[in-house]
């Protein structure tokens, strides 16, 4: 028993540091992000999405990259999007670009795993982007998606005012509303981080490393990294796993870290990194907006371009020469250290007290007219995933106590 609470306090360090490790990341991220949806008119690139051409698709990925990272948030958006006349090819692209192009989720990448898939998350969007673009245009139903798109263009919301940017940047009321969106944004995601960030520090100790090495082939894959049906293996798995953990976009990034330490091969790791769309909460929302068969087509679209872009990566590192042999390892990412983090995490305090103060402000002039974004989290009578983040809580409170008490 005495073996299980040290165990349960050393998960929950674990969890804690991963939190650590990515505070200000997160911080800045979101920062800068609510700048950019700030400051960056969009009216004029939602007009220029009625085509599945390769403008559209380019515009698409450009609004996907400037606008949030939370996986609830891009489902509405795209909703959105096809409201407004946006081809769906063009709002795909959308939500792969706001999932796995935004700035905050490359920042949390960097640390946790390092450059080299940084840099394969970003050319892998690009290439989740294309070859999604091509399996819709291969396999198009027609009367499924127009049915569907009349369902949301009858559900029609409010077009998003046009502005002068220069005017707005210059202005405090302007600098109010990043404020606003800043807290918007965590209001979003902090669900998911938590859950994801919990679930990866739990399973970072209880879970064995021969666990992960058994389900990806990891002996067969160190021998034969090339072998083309172990990498199919991994990549195909590998959502269904993402699927299962029912983490979003920003809380996978530190169980990838431990698939990673844990000797899961690179088509693996990538394939669980781009599977934050199909997990069921999101297939759910997705279904609520068009109907079970466009969400089930879309995840289907969605598997088949995870798959390929995963396989596709994983070659082209392994010629080039740049597969990481090994991620940073969970001790690098999850300690205590009085080094650039916590300055870092210092600074981010400090942003966010701003920030806080900026929505202060912009509530007292806006009082009653807040929340004119509808980011459905698919939550019904029981908003589970709420349930699932206040239950993190408690675990790591929890943790807390058999720490001190250990």
């Amino acid at each position: 028993m005495n073996d299980f609470w040290a165990t349960y306090a050393e998960a929950a360090k674990t969890a804690l540091g991963f939190f650590w490790k990515a505070g200000w990341a997160f911080v800045l991220g979101y920062a800068v992000s609510a700048m950019i949806q700030v400051f960056v008119p969009k009216k004029r690139l939602t007009e220029k999405m009625g085509r599945p051409d390769f403008k559209s698709i380019s515009l698409s990925t450009v609004f996907g990259t400037i606008s949030s990272s939370c996986s609830f948030a891009a489902l509405s958006a795209a909703r959105s999007l096809v409201q407004k006349g946006a081809h769906f090819i063009c709002a795909v692209a959308f939500m792969f670009a706001s999932t796995n192009l935004v700035i905050e989720l490359g920042i949390l990448i960097f640390i946790f795993l390092g450059w080299q898939f940084l840099a394969a998350e970003i050319i892998g969007g690009l290439l989740l982007i294309g070859i999604s673009s091509l399996l819709i245009r291969m396999i198009y139903p027609q009367k499924w998606l127009e049915a569907a798109r009349k369902k949301v263009e009858a559900e029609g919301e409010s077009e998003e005012e046009d502005f002068d940017w220069k005017k707005r940047i210059r202005s405090w009321k302007g600098w109010c509303m990043v404020g606003q969106k800043f807290c918007m944004e965590w209001k979003m995601v902090w669900k998911e981080i938590l859950f994801g960030f919990t679930v990866a520090g739990f399973v970072a100790v209880f879970v064995p490393d021969a666990f992960w090495q058994t389900l990806f082939l990891a002996d067969a894959a160190a021998q034969n990294p090339g072998n083309f049906l172990i990498a199919l293996q991994n990549a195909a798995v590998a959502p269904f796993v993402a699927a299962a953990t029912f983490i979003g976009s920003m809380g996978n990034i530190p169980l990838a870290t431990v698939l990673n330490s844990g000797g899961v091969m690179f088509a693996g790791i990538m394939g669980f990194i781009y599977s934050d769309l199909m997990v069921p909460p999101l297939v759910k929302v997705n279904a609520k907006y068009y109907g079970w068969r466009v969400a089930l087509y879309i995840a289907g679209i969605m598997y088949v371009s995870i798959v390929i872009t995963a396989l596709v990566l994983h070659y082209t590192f392994l010629f080039t020469g740049l597969t990481p042999e090994s991620a940073r390892k969970i001790e690098e990412v999850a300690h205590f250290a009085v080094d650039y983090t916590f300055f870092f995490n210092l600074a981010a305090i400090v942003c966010t007290g701003v920030m806080l103060y900026l929505r202060s402000v912009h509530k007292k002039h806006h009082s009653g007219h807040e929340g004119h974004h509808h980011h459905d989290h698919g939550s019904g009578k029981i908003d589970i995933q709420s349930v699932l983040s206040y239950a993190c809580i408690v675990i790591l409170a929890g943790g807390l106590v058999a720490m001190i008490l250990g």
